[in-house]
């Protein structure tokens, strides 16, 4: 499950809502700080389609130095292909001699398999590959339905979950979940490749997670921070090795690879939605709504979730606490899709948005140009209502896009805050942040203040906090909550809530075919 970062090209939504400068195999930056005076760590972001290395100050989080280094395309991929890209990214950025912190955030879900050799069975199954639906529909019907594994794991699996893809394992690859005697998860395999599998005398039962990635794989309570072991055993059809989960501000060991990098501390890392958290600094009360490809709605909470109508993941943070999490399939591409059909710039759709009335006199866009995730319309289609003569302007469809749009992350909003969480503000974040329309819309749909983050790698940059976190503690230095980095050029956005768009929305949502 990515989350959505900021885009660099024309449109708003880019290949996957997470990758940033996807035309790019590689990027160097240096900011020349004085770096012999610091102490560096790095943060490593391995996502779906790339991998970003950034190198901050631990103290402070100057950002120092930076690279990317492209994966290759597909649902499934052979993980030294992560491993290869890393060591690019990490020579673009000037490499990780001088660094004393490595974390790892990587995207969630993906289904590493080896064997007891410490060897990779198969190809990686990613969150994106959905050959696993049916299992997915399987485990749930035959294991107590959606009450259960929301009560026992704090969600309802679907495809993306790792649970349900070692059940697709079990069933067309018997031979292969035979041989499988760990499972681990992107980040998972990554940290055990910079530390103890480097060395000689590894073994398995060095493996690390946290509990934050470890919540999403459909076997991991995050309430109770223990396996499920009889929910592994009945997808994979037999027990098998699992990583250690590591708390916060624990540490996996040391680095231990020639030429890349040895004896730094390395952190637990974690899933790409929990680093990200900690990139933007998001704190109880604070929901975190990304507009990339996807549209990505979570909340910082101190009280698990548990959600049987599948809506919303219940997954763990990086910090102790709980991250409740709804996705949409509508995002910024709405956007981009708005402006297509006006035949205008993105920057000319936010100004005839703007131009508008708010609730655009009745236009409603329901945004479900790829059928929809939440709520769960598979094979719904987008729709326009209320279109009048007065209607029937750029300005009006550019206002109920952008607020079609807006009405559909609060709807998961609301979902979030129907499972405990609280909410004091909104941090934005994605493709979609950079529109002006949005960003002074936003508060008004939301009904809360609207905080807009400086343009950055949220999630590289949230596992460098969290390895800065990991050195202080390996110092002896306890700290209950990781380092202060501050957030400079962050813009905040309030408006009048405006109830009655919400309203019409919800009147004409349910019409919508499916």
């Amino acid at each position: 499950m990515p989350f959505g970062t900021e885009e660099t090209h024309d449109d708003y939504g880019g290949p996957d809502g997470h990758d940033t400068y996807p035309g790019q195999s590689l990027q160097f930056r240096s900011v020349d700080r004085g770096r012999c005076a610091m102490s560096l760590v790095a943060g490593i972001d391995s996502s779906t389609q790339s991998c970003k290395v950034v190198i901050r100050d631990a103290d402070t989080g100057q950002l120092v130095r930076e690279g990317r280094a492209l994966h290759q395309d597909g649902t499934e991929i052979d993980p030294s292909n992560w491993w290869q890209a890393l060591q690019e990214a990490a020579a673009a950025a000037g490499g990780l001699d001088d660094v004393k912190a490595i974390s790892v955030g990587a995207q969630q879900h993906g289904m590493v398999t080896l064997d007891a050799a410490g060897e990779v069975v198969r190809p990686a199954l990613l969150w994106n590959d959905t050959r696993s639906a049916a299992a997915a529909t399987r485990l749930v019907a035959e294991h107590g339905g959606p009450e259960a594994w929301a009560e026992g794991v704090g969600s309802v699996p679907v495809a993306s979950f790792t649970v349900t893809k070692l059940a697709w394992l079990a069933e067309h690859e018997p031979e292969a979940a035979g041989r499988t005697e760990a499972v681990c998860l992107p980040h998972d395999w990554l940290t055990w490749r910079l530390g103890a599998a480097a060395t000689s005398t590894a073994r398995l039962e060095a493996l690390t997670t946290d509990r934050g990635d470890a919540s999403g794989t459909g076997y991991f309570s995050p309430a109770s921070g223990e396996y499920r072991r009889d929910l592994l055993i009945a997808a994979l059809g037999h027990d098998a090795r699992l990583p250690r989960v590591l708390g916060p501000t624990e540490s996996a060991g040391q680095s231990a690879v020639a030429g890349l990098s040895t004896d730094a501390v390395l952190g637990a890392g974690t899933g790409d939605n929990m680093a990200a958290a900690l990139g933007v600094g998001a704190l109880p009360g604070d929901v975190i709504v990304s507009i990339g490809t996807s549209g990505v709605v979570s909340a910082i909470s101190d009280v698990p979730a548990s959600d049987p109508t599948g809506i919303v993941a219940g997954f763990a943070d990086a910090t102790g606490r709980y991250l409740p999490l709804i996705c949409t399939l509508n995002a910024a591409r709405v956007l981009d899709a708005c402006a297509r059909l006006l035949q205008v710039s993105h920057e000319e759709l936010a100004k005839l948005a703007l131009s508008a009335p708010a609730g655009a006199d009745g236009l409603v866009l329901v945004p479900y140009l790829e059928g929809e995730r939440t709520p769960n319309r598979p094979g719904a289609s987008g729709a326009v209502h209320g279109l009048r003569l007065n209607t029937s302007t750029p300005a009006h469809l550019a206002r109920a896009a952008v607020e079609g749009l807006l009405c559909g992350l609060a709807d998961g909003l609301d979902a979030l805050v129907a499972t405990g969480a609280q909410v004091r503000r909104v941090l934005l974040v994605g493709g979609g942040a950079r529109s002006e329309a949005v960003c002074r819309i936003a508060p008004a749909v939301l009904g809360y203040p609207v905080v807009v983050p400086p343009a950055g790698e949220y999630v590289a940059d949230g596992a460098a906090r969290q390895a800065a976190w990991a050195l202080a503690q390996a110092r002896g230095v306890a700290a209950a909550a990781p380092p202060e980095w501050p957030l400079e050029g962050s813009r905040t956005y309030q408006a009048d809530p405006t109830p009655a768009v919400r309203e019409r929305y919800a009147e004409v949502r349910d019409l919508t075919e499916s």
